[in-house]
């Protein structure tokens, strides 16, 4: 596995993305297609993303890891060396957790009484990591097209 800033040049049309957001306990993984389509999404035990992330590289066919680069990357990245053979590319996780809780909730609206409280008073009934790693994997496209 190598990990490298950014490179230059647009992301082939074809290139499905596994993006991770690392954490200690847990982390978000998302496959997505280079045209933004989410294709699968999921919270996992931290201890298991090696074996996670190599089952999804087989099933989706991915052709480029995305991890952030704040809490446990370097654990994380450590476990998917051992299992995984795909590029991987470093992306800044600055803010990326308040856009996650914001798509959280623009896909999952609260209800009933919920509804009535603002969303900065609420907090996620489950984790929202998975989130947060479709939003790492749209920055890195982002990033691409303006190469």
């Amino acid at each position: 596995m190598r990990l490298d800033s950014v490179e230059e040049g647009s992301p082939r049309s074809d290139v499905v993305l596994l993006a991770i957001d690392p954490g200690r306990d847990k982390c978000g993984v998302a496959v997505v297609r280079s045209d933004g389509e989410v294709l699968h999404k999921a919270v996992v035990p931290t201890g298991d993303i090696g074996a996670v992330a190599e089952r999804l590289v087989d099933a989706y066919h991915v052709g480029r890891l995305i991890i952030g680069d704040r809490t446990a990357a370097a654990q994380v990245c450590r476990a998917l060396g051992r299992r995984v053979r795909v590029e991987a590319v470093m992306v800044d996780e600055h803010r990326s957790s308040e856009q996650g809780r914001r798509r959280y909730f623009q896909e999952n609206p609260p209800r009933g009484w919920r509804r009535l409280l603002p969303l900065g008073l609420q907090t996620p009934p489950r984790s929202y990591d998975d989130h947060v790693a479709v939003v790492l994997a749209e920055r890195y496209l982002a990033l691409q097209r303006e190469s």
